[in-house]
């Protein structure tokens, strides 16, 4: 017998949206490990609020829905309000009720600054970074590190001679002739983004304005570490590197740190070695006076191991290019994208170490 449809406007729910989310769904461990970590913060949070005036959004709520940004690739506030508007999943992660109202997009610009003051990303990675130690996944001995170019956003039409005061024609997309012009960073700036450096990776990649991303992750299961974000230039990729290892590099014993040939400089060979740190970069036999490590080092089986394992970073870039929307990010500034950057690296961590088993039901 043919069934019908028979549509119900208006419909009484008498159940929490947790009867709606299966028991294996994989959020819930990635909830218990966020709330855990959030609770730990709540000190942090009551800092950075006044004590008298109207209740503001939880910054708890406020972070949560960012994380569910970047693990469901949504591309602006605006769509994400709007699927927790619809969706009991996003719902029930956030801790609303089914009929609880949902806050205006702008909310998030709003607090957006005062958790950048706070650098409340780098204390949450640190707090997730602290289960992961918990649960015996970090290596204390063997690490990684890389970078890779982030696209700003500004378009190439507003990179400028700094000297041009000449006011755009009118319209929304200008034409610009780049005929015979040489652009350079010295000698032009994106009038959208001027921190945005026109660079280039490789010769055989076509120059864009960019920032760069740097990545610091352990060997044993390929969790990150330390993330930071600078402006794109030829030393960035070592002298991010240098600062991030000086952090984890112990005092009393020696630790090993991976890398691409694009390290293969005496200058980080002899800042890694500073630090007790062996480098264990590819050996770049295409440079002139040949590579800065010789045979007493890569003679080792660590050495093989260490070239292996930090493959593992590139799966990382190639997580936050592609789920986490970094191919091109949606923010102006170092220090923004570097705070949303650290915050998409712990969605990383929290998917990775969900699927070695942490917090699994």
């Amino acid at each position: 017998m043919r069934g019908f449809e028979q549509p119900s406007d208006a419909l009484f729910v008498y159940l929490s949206p947790e009867s709606f989310v299966p028991k294996d769904h994989p959020l819930r461990p990635i909830r218990q490990m966020v709330d855990a970590a959030l609770e730990n913060l709540s000190p942090v949070f009551s800092k950075m609020y006044s004590h008298t005036g109207r209740p503001s959004i939880p910054p708890e709520r406020l972070l949560k829905a960012m994380l569910l940004q970047v693990l469901y690739s949504i591309p602006s506030n605006v769509r994400l309000v709007e699927q927790i508007h619809f969706s009991i999943l996003f719902r029930w992660f956030l801790g609303l009720g089914l009929d609880e109202p949902i806050w205006d997009n702008s909310s998030f610009s709003t607090n957006q600054e005062r958790l950048i003051e706070t650098d409340v990303a780098a204390k949450f990675l640190a707090e997730i970074l602290e289960q992961a130690k918990l649960n015996k996944l970090l290596s204390k001995d063997h690490f990684s590190v890389d970078g890779t170019l982030i696209q700003a956003w500004a378009s190439l039409k507003s990179f400028k001679p700094k000297d041009d005061d000449q006011e755009s024609p009118a319209g929304k997309n200008p034409t610009r002739d780049f005929k015979g012009e040489k652009l350079a960073n010295e000698t032009h700036a994106s009038t959208t983004d001027p921190e945005a450096k026109y660079y280039r990776k490789s010769i055989n990649q076509e120059p864009r304005l960019s920032f760069a991303a740097h990545l610091l992750t352990e060997n044993l299961n390929g969790l990150v570490m330390m993330s930071t974000v600078t402006e794109a230039n030829g030393f960035a990729e070592r002298t991010a590197a240098e600062a991030m290892i000086a952090k984890v590099a112990p005092r009393k014993r020696r630790i090993t740190v991976a890398a691409d040939k694009n390290y293969d400089t005496s200058g980080f060979v002899k800042a890694m070695r500073e630090l007790k740190a062996t480098p264990h970069v590819t050996q770049n036999h295409m440079k002139k006076g040949g590579s800065s490590i010789d045979g007493r080092t890569t003679r080792h089986s660590g050495y093989a191991a260490s070239q292996k394992f930090r493959k593992r970073i590139e799966e990382v870039f190639g997580w936050l290019k592609t789920v986490g929307l970094f191919r091109k990010t949606r923010y102006r500034g170092v220090r923004k994208i570097d705070w949303h950057f650290t915050l998409a690296v712990t969605a990383y961590n929290l998917v990775r170490m969900r699927n070695l088993g942490v917090y699994a039901t």
